[in-house]
């Protein structure tokens, strides 16, 4: 087969996975994790950081926490007084983000494995939920989303990170009308349709 002739064959090959991975939303497994390890460009940890506006002390819930990116630095922010709750669907992904925060000497982080539609905390009990590129990989985001707004106390506020490109990639106008059933207001957001962290509360 010529060169262009596979070429062509394996793009096909990659529209279809992503295809069928956006019908049928799921994790990204460990054993692929190089893809949540890449450079994540307009989604960066600045940005983050800009509409997250952490303060020392507070209690983060991020859900879906991959090989850890943005985890150590929101960990680092809210200072050794915050309480960073690390939520994810896989085991060996937590035990990942707490190994590398014992590297660097943080201990102010807290593992749990579960199911994003059935979160283990309780009522009005965390200042913000931060999620990036996984609102789109929860079979039941509506369910998901009714969840967070019931952790969350009554100011606090809801981070969603997007990137173009994931095969669950969730537009700005989705998130704001998912959002809006689930009774949480789109405040604000940093980037382009390309990629962004929006704040709702």
């Amino acid at each position: 087969m010529r060169p262009r002739a596979l070429l062509g064959a394996a793009a096909l090959g990659v529209l279809a996975a992503a295809l069928w991975w956006r019908k049928n939303p799921s994790a990204c497994p460990y054993g692929q994790r190089f893809w949540v390890e890449a450079p994540h460009p307009i989604i960066t940890r600045a940005r983050l950081r800009e509409v997250l506006r952490p303060e020392p002390g507070e209690r983060l819930l991020e859900i879906g926490v991959g090989t850890g990116y943005y985890s150590l630095d929101l960990a680092e922010w809210t200072g050794p007084d915050g309480r960073h709750e690390l939520f994810d669907l896989q085991q060996k992904f937590l035990d990942h983000v707490m190994r590398a925060a014992g590297e660097r000497g943080l201990s102010n982080l807290v593992p749990t494995q579960g199911d994003a539609t059935a979160l283990p905390y309780e009522d009005d009990s965390v200042d913000a939920v931060v999620l990036t590129a996984v609102l789109g990989e929860i079979p039941d985001t509506a369910a998901a989303l009714r969840e967070i707004r019931r952790v969350l106390k009554p100011d606090g506020r809801l981070v969603v990170g997007e990137l173009f490109g994931d095969p669950h990639f969730t537009t700005l106008a989705s998130l704001k009308r998912q959002g809006a059933d689930a009774g949480l207001a789109y405040q604000e957001h940093s980037g382009n349709w390309f990629g962004y962290f929006a704040r709702l509360g």
